[in-house]
């Protein structure tokens, strides 16, 4: 996500501290007095400054949109940057030999989008019967905050799920869906309350394809970016994030099943694209495209479904299908190969992670029981492969991986090239499990298409010593 302006970062800190009050209060009493200003006046002094700053916050909050997020938080699909980090230093690395405590669990509808968590709210966008829910529940209790739901006719042509796979995201205070049968939503995320809609695949003539939509929206700045497929130009659009007017398309390429991201290459704001087609680089404001480079299988029954992975200047691509992987250096003028191969890492459909110059992730087709292997991300040169390790999907998390198998089970290792070391391992779920995971706050979020589950993978002894 794009950097907070330097007005909306001071808002945030100002009121981070007016909701502490241990720590305002730290504030004020060691703010320095003159020595002959009475205990009287020392107390009017900081009654009066604590009014200042009041007013000073709530100006800033009628001028400046605070962003509800924190480094903790997982406000869209792959976390805060989009790329499967987690940034919080707050977990375990070692679980209890029973596995770690799960909190909560509660039943709930089909569908492959994974839970999202900001500001002590846990999104969920799930199907029940012909509708389409979005959820806020608490992220500790899961307990339902609100709800809003509507209408869908989507059915999956190959009989999987017939609920949303697109993510939520969060940005500014607001809430967007992408349900499988194309409609955006923009809901406030305090209250539940509908801002605006759009039936994308019916305005821009989108063909169901093999899923229906897929791709999470990238929220950047003031858009809405959406790989769509449409016809007539709109392979790519933008949106205005705050109304949902079109404000521009381009390119024809059918939509893939990966998500759009967000880069700074070679000091240049960008938005990367994986299409059906190949990757595409454009600028947000006017869609002008920068960078069209193929990738895909020859044959039209495939699909790309890993989002790109931005590393610095170099993108990372991989599908299945014959297709293979590759990384790209980026710069203004063309795409430099660093390395393409079909052997290496190729991801059907969950996206590898990056960790000091090392790609962890799933190698071959997922009813295959792909590997899970290490890769040198410069040199394409596999580390390490740990055969027939099944599909699912992987988090990286200071120094650890967290990988959430297929069947259901959770894997601690270390996010090491030298070999595949397992730390820790426990069932949190039974049955399929297909959905991406949500981690924040040391909670970590799961589901598959009747459960969602919440379980604790904090560091007590840290958790201890915050006072």
């Amino acid at each position: 996500m794009a950097a907070l302006p330097l007005m909306t970062q001071f808002a945030t800190i100002l009121r981070t501290v007016l909701l502490n009050k241990d720590m305002w209060c730290e504030i004020l009493i060691r703010t320095p007095l003159k020595a002959y200003v009475s205990v009287q006046s020392r107390r009017e002094s900081r009654i009066a400054g604590f009014s200042i700053v009041c007013r000073i916050l709530c100006a800033l909050t009628f001028v400046v949109p605070i962003d509800l997020s924190n480094a903790a938080d997982w406000p869209q699909f792959l976390g805060p940057n989009r790329d499967g980090v987690y940034t919080g230093d707050d977990l375990a690395d070692e679980w209890p030999s029973s596995g770690p405590v799960q909190l909560w669990e509660r039943p709930i509808g089909e569908g492959y989008s994974n839970p999202i968590v900001v500001n002590g709210r846990l999104i969920l966008f799930h199907r029940e019967g012909n509708q389409d829910i979005v959820e806020a529940l608490e992220a500790e209790t899961g307990k339902v905050i609100w709800s809003f739901g509507y209408t869908t006719g989507y059915r999956d042509r190959f009989g999987f799920s017939n609920g949303p796979r697109a993510s939520p995201v969060v940005a500014d205070g607001r809430l967007y869906t992408f349900g499988a049968q194309g409609i955006l939503h923009c809901l406030e995320f305090s209250s539940g309350r509908k801002i605006w809609s759009r039936d994308m695949h019916r305005e821009f003539g989108v063909e169901k394809g093999f899923f229906g939509a897929s791709g999470t929206p990238l929220i950047d700045d003031a858009r809405v970016f959406l790989n769509l497929g449409g016809s007539d130009g709109a392979g790519l659009v933008a949106l205005d994030k705050n109304t949902g007017a079109l404000l521009w398309k381009t390119g024809s390429d059918e939509a893939s099943y990966a998500s759009p991201v967000s880069a700074r290459i070679d000091g240049e704001a960008v938005v990367v694209f994986l299409t059906s087609d190949g990757l595409v680089i454009t600028r947000p404001h006017n869609g002008q495209t920068l960078i069209k480079y193929p990738w895909r299988a020859r044959s039209r029954n495939s699909v790309n479904a890993a989002t790109p992975l931005v590393v610095g200047d170099m993108i990372f691509l991989s599908a299945s299908y014959g297709t293979g992987a590759t990384v790209v250096r980026f710069t203004k003028v063309q795409l430099e190969t660093i390395w393409q191969s079909d052997t290496v890492l190729t991801n059907h459909y969950a996206t590898s992670v990056h960790n000091d110059g090392v790609l962890y992730g799933f190698h071959g087709r997922q009813e295959y029981s792909p590997s899970f292997r290490a890769v040198d991300l410069e040199k394409g040169k596999v580390l390490w492969n740990e055969e027939r390790f099944g599909g699912g999907s992987v988090i990286s998390s200071g120094g650890y991986l967290l990988i959430l198998r297929e069947d259901g089970e959770l894997v601690m290792a270390k996010a090491t090239p030298e070999s595949f070391e397992v730390v820790a391992r426990a069932q949190i779920l039974s049955g399929s499990v297909r959905a991406y995971p949500a981690i924040a706050n040391g909670l970590y979020y799961a589901r598959n298409q009747e459960m969602l589950v919440c379980f604790d993978l904090k560091n007590k002894i840290i958790n201890k010593r915050q006072p």
